[in-house]
């Protein structure tokens, strides 16, 4: 299944920006460091990856912007923990 991950303000989504199906939002706390604070996947799209895309469009973005990523959303948080070539993106405060 092909899905469509668009970028707003300060998150990636699936569907309506305003009533998204799926997203990760973040919110930037310096030049340096963005907070990931919420995923959200409704039940219709759940066990086919989206938080995972959506995951991975915001560590590509980070990159891109040479920022570090602060994880308080428990799903970033356990992505991170999974993936130890990502601790270079990740912010400890």
């Amino acid at each position: 299944m092909s899905i469509e991950v668009k970028e707003g303000h300060n998150k990636f989504y699936v569907g309506d920006e305003s009533n998204p199906t799926a997203e990760i939002t973040y919110v930037p706390l310096n030049d340096e460091v963005w907070e990931a604070d919420h995923t959200f996947v409704d039940e219709s799209l759940r066990g086919q990856g989206v938080a995972g895309q959506l995951f991975d469009h915001l560590i590509e973005k980070a990159k891109k912007e040479d920022v570090k990523i602060k994880p308080s959303c428990s799903y970033v948080d356990l992505k991170f923990k999974k993936d130890p070539s990502l601790q270079d993106l990740r912010y400890e405060s």
